[in-house]
Formats: structure tokens, C-alpha cells, sequence
């Protein structure tokens, strides 16, 4: 580990976490074909936090009205009514993530990273994304949600356990299928990851205990928590300025082309 690596490292997790294009496949990817190290689990707990400040500043506001509507509940105005619904919908949408990643991540960690599998998981949920880019009606505002919409988006991000299928990308997905537009999509999406994200650090923190941390290595994840939150409050305002004039067909062949790419390479390989 190096300072570079370290920043580099921050700053592709913070991108490829946000943008639907999932970063566990292509860390997967480079681990395979470009013989990158994988990192230890203090450092990819340091990194997903630093992406979990990036969600958290980026929609402060957000949080702060949930977290008010919620400690006081009563004479709530218009707003305070959704903001609790919201607050209740993420808190709901999140158990079928947190029981995934209990009770398969262990399977899936030993069956699904394989080169071939992620091009796989990679092409169907581009191609996916396409469709409901395509067939999507893209009317409803994040106002509309409702306590269907958000299970449905949360089993959704269930999926995202398997490498190559992209929470975002999962999440965006769904969204779109349920009739919401682009931007409140991509909102939802993006608000739902914190309690996982942060579940996944607190759940990792007795194994880090145990393990001990690598003399020396502190300045590296502080390095690597920092570029991953600025990348990722840079790519969260990035996506969500693109969506308003664009559409996220550029993601979904993005998806397809590396499946197209990997496929290939093993093939020669």
C-alpha cells in the first residue's frame, strides 16, 4: 500500500459506488486480469465509510427533516408527513439488503466472483436498465412513494449481494420500472444506501478489532476515506445534474460492452 494506491483506490469507490455500474464487479475484474491486490477488510470498511459521508452530506437536508419528523412526530406540516414516511420507507426497504448480506454473503463471496459470472450479472442488469429506461413512465416524483414502491426497490437491492449487479444500478432500475423519473429514482437510491452502507461498516467492526490494525497503514485509510468521500458527493452531484437532460442508457451500454469485453478476454485468454 502507497499513498497513490491509497487515494486511487478512494477515489474509484467513490465513483463506481454511486454510478450504476457496480463496484464490486469491477473490482472483481481488476483483481482477475490486472493482478490488483485486494485490499484488506479495514481498508474497504474505511472506504465504504468515506462513500457514506459523501451520501450523508450530499442530502443532509434530507436527514435532518427525517430525523426531525421522527423525535417530534406531532402538528407535523405537509412536509414533516412525507419526510417520516420517507424515514420509515428507507428503515423498511433495508431489511431485505441487511438479511441478504447475513445470510448469503458467505455463498455468494465463495460461488459468484468469478470473471465470467460478473460479465454475466454485468450484462443482464445493463440490459435491464435499458428497459426500464426505455419502458418506464418516468411521471412519479419521490413525493409518490409509496410503502409498495419501497419494498419492491428494497428486495431489489437485496441483489446487489452478488457482484456485478450494482446496488445503484438495481435500485435506479426498479425505480424506473415503478414509474418514478429519473432524478427521484436516483434520490431514493442514493438515500437508501446509507443505512446499509453503515450497517455493513458496524457489523465488520469486531472482526477489525480482532485483527488488529497494520502498523503504519492509518495515514493510508485516512487518505483512502477522504478521496472516496470527496469522489463520491463529486459523482452523486455529477449523475444527478446529468439526469435531468440525459438518460442512463449510457450506463446500461457501458454495462454490456465490458460484459461484451470480459467474454472476450477469457475466450482468448
Amino acid at each position: 500500500m502507497n499513498m497513490f494506491y491509497a487515494i486511487l483506490l478512494g477515489f474509484l469507490q467513490g465513483a463506481t459506488e454511486f454510478l450504476p455500474i457496480s463496484s464490486s464487479g469491477h473490482l472483481v475484474l481488476a483483481e482477475y486480469f490486472l493482478g490488483l491486490e485486494e485490499v484488506g477488510l479495514s481498508f474497504d470498511v474505511a472506504l465504504h465509510l468515506g462513500t457514506l459521508l459523501a451520501i450523508l452530506a450530499y442530502f443532509r437536508r434530507d436527514f435532518l427533516l427525517m430525523a426531525r419528523s421522527l423525535l417530534f412526530a406531532k402538528d407535523l406540516d405537509e412536509e414533516g408527513v412525507f419526510y417520516r414516511k420517507l424515514a420509515v420507507y428507507i428503515v423498511l426497504a433495508t431489511i431485505p439488503g441487511v438479511m441478504a448480506g447475513l445470510f448469503l454473503n458467505d455463498l455468494v463471496e465463495t460461488l459468484f466472483r468469478q470473471p465470467v459470472l460478473v460479465a454475466t450479472t454485468l450484462g443482464i442488469v445493463g440490459l435491464l436498465l435499458l428497459w426500464a429506461e426505455k419502458a418506464g413512465k418516468k411521471q412519479r416524483d419521490i413525493e409518490q412513494l409509496g410503502l409498495t414502491d419501497a419494498l419492491i426497490i428494497g428486495v431489489a437491492q437485496a441483489l446487489a449481494v452478488v457482484p456485478g449487479v450494482s446496488r445503484s444500478g438495481i435500485t435506479m432500475t426498479a425505480g424506473l420500472f415503478a414509474g418514478f423519473n429519473r432524478q427521484a429514482a436516483a434520490r431514493f437510491s442514493f438515500m437508501l444506501s446509507a443505512p446499509i452502507i453503515f450497517g455493513a461498516g458496524v457489523y465488520h467492526v469486531p472482526e477489525i478489532i480482532k485483527q488488529g490494525g497494520a502498523p503504519g497503514q492509518l495515514g493510508f485509510y485516512l487518505a483512502g476515506f477522504l478521496a472516496a468521500a470527496l469522489s463520491g458527493y463529486a459523482f452523486i452531484a455529477w449523475l444527478l445534474k446529468f439526469i435531468r437532460t440525459r438518460t442512463f442508457e449510457i450506463f446500461a451500454y457501458y454495462r454490456m460492452g465490458l460484459a461484451f469485453v470480459v467474454y472476450l478476454a477469457l475466450i482468448l485468454s
